[in-house]
């Protein structure tokens, strides 16, 4: 089957020139019986394929031996010749090399010349060039053994290739027998590490790999005379992390454990073409089983599809074109009538051995034959096949380049078509387009029900350990700034270097949520942060199938899932570690934001069955927290709510939390116990919690109080307790019910140091001892800290008992300039005994959090026995009370600016990083996030702003404690 006509000069006066200098320099060319023939060819060559007049004008001798030949396979066998001496205890690197590149020379001249001439079709062609390459690899093997000399053991004979212990497998087109002009070669080198020949000296590993090393160098190393194959050795298995040579123990286990479908399609095409053939023979048929999947294999249908999907989208592979169209990759392409044969082959070889064959037009005619394709498909699809190899081979036979894309310049794809056969552009054009679209139209009607993908993906090929060069320019087109390592990233994906991806369904999906997964990192804001951070993620998960299910099925929620992975670590840490959170999210929407703490009860009774037991209900209670705490900081991270909402709403969410496990932790007491007759008990929130500005990643500042009928003390139930030590171990099982770690992790951690005598005092505290305490023996900087304190859960009576306790104790008239003086030496000793931690450590920095907080509470304790105002837990709201009052409203508004922005960057920084991290350290993607948050423009700006603020806020603190 002829693909192409006669080759036409563009300038054929030009041509003609060149023609005739060459018979100036070689003028018994003009004797031979061929030439007249040959001449029209030749002014074709002259004007257009540099490539192949300069083989012919640097040696006319070899073009003189290859017309003498009257057929072109004994051409092909003389060309070849030569390299019997490349085994030869008397050949020389050297001269292995020049031999090797000669013989590269003469065949690919001879083979263009059959080709153009339409001696060979695309069958013959393809076929002549796969032989040529076979020999050029053997002999380039042959010549790397015998220079091994005494570093492999032949046990006292002469090197023989068939029995070195090492095996070379073509695959890909070479290993079809239908390898291209310009095409790398897929070689995958095995070898047996029993081996006695390569089990010398440094052992078998070593010697396979520097054997592979120097077959590389022979055939890929250009010099004088050029190269003679580009050789890929990136279809090992797990290129990024294996050697060049493999051997077969450590490859059996790979394709048993890792091996994916992508890898199935390459070696159908596989054979042994040097070294132990048989040994290669033997492990492809115990491969079989990887390869051939006994039972109908659709699920491949989708993977395959899915790889040609990341091959290629828009820029010239997404439609139809002539000018600049990629005839492999592109739509309608080479790739896809292979990926239409291949595909079929994974699905159905399994149980029928006749579509096992390597070769596509081969496989064409037997997927008709047992009918799962028509006549015309097979007709079409061979034909415009035929039709586009012959443009491939022409389009590499200009340049020697490894291209299969058409010209962009209207000039260049003039001549181009000429050489082609074609006398313009038009002609050429329709030809190709209705190949194309015959093509496109088979190729669609397989894949007919697989999802699309996102238009922005281009080039996305991850197959091997080498950089596919358009690849990386869709890449950096899509915003990675390091293309090449986030095309290491994925490989490694593919190849099963993370946990979460060592299951084969892990990678079908991920197969296929790849293009979209990477464009959502693009349009993130910071494309290498969230590749980074899903790797990072991957390399803690488990197992990923439920996240990646789920990403793909919601475009919404994997686009602000990258955005996370950009910007907010912790967070995306959360998804990874508790996919369901997204389903939460899903299920939810954002835009449904919980207000209040009876909202977020009546969720979390809905949440579980009240019959559970309580070790359910606080696996349940973790997981509703989990949820609900990512939803808050969704919330906050898609900037539908503002940081001082979201304070408000891990305060909420934590008192119910409280509120919850004290019912649940009392009714299992009360069971065991009973009750101390006019027994009460309540929970006190103190810090973040009671002043109701919470974060991510808040613990609780808890104080249990407690009351009883003195004249019964004892509880009344089957194990009676007294008070004191009744309410002691509830307490204790209250802080175990929020703090203990379950299989669902544990809700908060809680601190107790608040409590009357500290740490040094009982867990809970009487309601008399509580009063008596406050009032007779708490130093002023507890009397602060109880300006924060407010009842959360328990007893309702107890609950106003102690917030009058808390009033009568707090709100009295003061010496201010004495309340001043204790405040200052309190934040003096604070900054001795704990220091601050840098910068960003807004709490304790000088100037920072706990300034403004200490001057509020200084206020409070000031002012709030004759303005109610003052009484409030809350820092801004003291603040906004003392304005124009206790303060001067330019400092009040200084220091409020002030607290907003501590406060608000605060939030951001324990959602996006957690606990303790230094936001300098962190990705792009987290400080633009930060600065953006802030309403500033940049990270550097607001690192300059929140200094100036700290300076300021404390020559403001200093002046208040001293003017007291």
């Amino acid at each position: 089957m002829t693909a192409l006509a006669f080759p036409r000069p563009a300038q054929k006066t030009h041509a003609q020139v060149r023609l005739k200098d060459l018979l100036v320099e070689a003028p018994d060319l003009a004797d031979l019986p061929q030439w007249p023939a040959f001449q029209p060819l030749a002014l074709g060559l002259a004007d257009q394929s540099p490539f192949l007049w300069g083989l012919i004008t640097r040696d006319p001798d070899r073009l003189k031996r290859i017309l003498r030949q009257e057929e072109p396979e004994a051409a092909l066998d003389a060309a070849l010749a030569p390299l019997k001496e490349c085994g030869t205890a008397s050949c020389s690197e050297a001269r292995a090399m020049t031999l090797l590149r000669k013989a590269k020379q003469e065949s690919a001249l001879l083979i263009a010349l059959a080709d153009l001439c339409g001696v060979f079709d695309v069958v013959a062609t393809t076929g002549a060039l796969s032989r040529a390459a076979d020999a050029l690899v053997g002999a380039a093997l042959r010549a790397a053994l015998r220079l091994a000399g005494d570093r492999l053991d032949w046990g006292g004979g002469e090197p023989d290739e068939l029995r070195c212990g090492l095996t070379v497998l073509a695959l890909g087109k070479h290993g079809a027998r239908e390898l291209n002009y310009s095409s790398d070669t897929d070689l995958v080198v095995f070898f047996d590490g029993q081996s006695p020949v390569l089990d010398a000296g440094q052992g078998a590993k070593t010697n396979a790999v520097r054997l592979t090393q120097h077959l590389v160098k022979l055939l890929n190393e250009h010099t004088g005379d050029g190269y003679v194959l580009r050789v890929d050795l990136r279809l090992r298995p797990d290129p990024g992390s294996t050697a060049i040579a493999v051997s077969l123990d450590a490859a059996r286990h790979y394709y048993e454990t890792l091996g994916q479908n992508w890898e199935r399609a390459a070696f159908i095409k596989a054979r042994p073409i040097a070294g132990d053939i048989a040994l290669g023979e033997d492990f492809l048929a115990e491969l079989s089983p990887f390869i051939w999947r006994k039972y109908f294999d659709y699920a491949a249908i989708a993977d395959v599809h899915a790889m040609k999907r990341q091959i290629h989208a828009v820029k010239g592979h997404a439609e139809i074109a002539v000018a600049g169209h990629d005839v492999k990759l592109g739509r309608g392409g080479i790739r896809e009538i292979e990926f239409f044969v291949q595909t079929q082959q994974l699905i159905f070889g399994g149980r029928r051995k006749q579509l096992r064959g390597s070769r596509t037009l081969d496989m064409l005619k037997q997927l008709q034959a047992d009918q799962w394709i028509t006549p015309q498909a097979v007709a079409e699809l061979s034909e415009a096949y035929c039709f586009l190899r012959g443009v491939e081979h022409r389009l590499q036979m200009l340049n020697d380049l490894q291209t299969q894309r058409l010209p962009a310049d209207e000039d260049a794809l003039k001549a181009f078509a000429r050489f082609c056969g074609f006398p313009g552009v038009a002609g050429f054009s329709a030809a190709l387009i209705k190949r194309l679209r015959a093509v496109e139209k088979h190729y669609a009607r397989l894949f007919e029900s697989a999802p699309g993908l996102d238009s922005r993906a281009g080039s996305l090929v991850f197959t091997g350990s080498g950089d596919d060069p358009e690849t990386l320019d869709t890449l950096r087109e899509m915003g990675f700034r390091d293309p090449a390592g986030a095309a290491e990233t994925v490989r490694g994906w593919h190849f099963g270097r993370r946990p979460a991806v060592r299951s084969a369904r892990a990678r079908e999906v991920l197969t296929e949520l790849i293009p979209a997964l990477l464009n959502a990192f693009s349009k993130s804001g910071d494309a290498d942060s969230a590749i980074a951070a899903f790797d990072e993620a991957m390399a803690r998960m488990p197992a990923a199938v439920e996240l990646f299910s789920l990403l793909k099925s919601h475009e919404a929620m994997r686009q602000l899932f990258a955005d996370i992975l950009g910007g907010a670590p912790r967070l995306a840490e959360v998804v990874a570690q508790k996919p369901n959170v997204l389903d939460a999210a899903i299920d939810q929407g954002l835009l449904a934001i919980v207000g209040d703490e009876e909202d977020y009860l009546r969720r979390l009774e809905g949440f579980h069955e009240s019959g559970s037991s309580l070790e359910d209900f606080l696996d349940i209670a973790r997981t509703f927290a989990t949820e609900e705490k990512f939803l808050i900081g969704l919330r906050l991270f898609a900037e539908l709510i503002e940081p001082e909402q979201a304070a408000r709403s891990y305060s909420a969410l934590a008192g119910a939390l409280i509120r919850a496990c004290l019912t649940r932790v009392e009714e299992v007491f009360v069971a065991e116990h009973g009750g101390p007759p006019g027994g009460r008990f309540a929970v006190l929130g103190f810090g973040k919690l009671g002043s109701r500005e919470m974060t991510a990643t808040s613990d609780l500042d808890l104080v249990a109080v407690y009351d009883f009928d003195p004249e019964n003390p004892e509880s009344d139930g089957a194990k009676p307790l007294h008070a004191s030590v009744y309410y002691g171990r509830l307490t204790q099982r209250l802080i175990a019910a929020l703090s203990a770690p379950t299989r669902r992790g544990k809700l908060f951690s809680v601190d107790m140091r608040l409590r009357p005598s500290g740490n040094q005092g009982p867990v809970a505290a009487r309601l008399s001892t509580f009063g008596a305490y406050q009032a007779e023996h708490a130093e002023i900087w507890e009397h602060m800290a109880l300006t924060r304190a407010r009842p959360i859960a328990g007893d309702a009576s107890l609950r106003e008992d102690v917030r009058a306790i808390i009033d009568s104790t707090l709100f009295v008239k003061r010496d201010f300039a004495l309340l001043a003086k204790e405040a200052l030496t309190m934040r003096r000793l604070i900054e001795k005994e704990k220091g601050f931690a840098g910068p960003w450590d807004l709490k304790l920095a000088p100037g920072g959090l706990l300034d403004i907080e200490f001057i509020a509470q200084t206020l409070a304790l000031a002012h709030g026995f004759k303005k109610r105002s003052f009484r409030t837990q809350g820092t801004a709201e003291i603040l906004a009370a003392a304005s124009g009052r206790a303060l001067d409203p330019d400092v009040a508004a200084r220091l409020g600016e002030a607290l907003a922005l501590f406060s608000k960057v605060t939030q951001w920084l324990r959602l996006s990083l957690g606990e303790g991290a230094d936001p300098a350290q962190a990705a792009e993607g987290v400080k633009r996030r930060l600065a953006v948050a802030a309403g500033l423009p940049d990270f550097s700006r607001l690192e300059r702003d929140l200094a100036e603020r700290r300076k300021e806020v404390r020559r403001i603190f200093e002046a208040f404690m001293a003017a007291s």
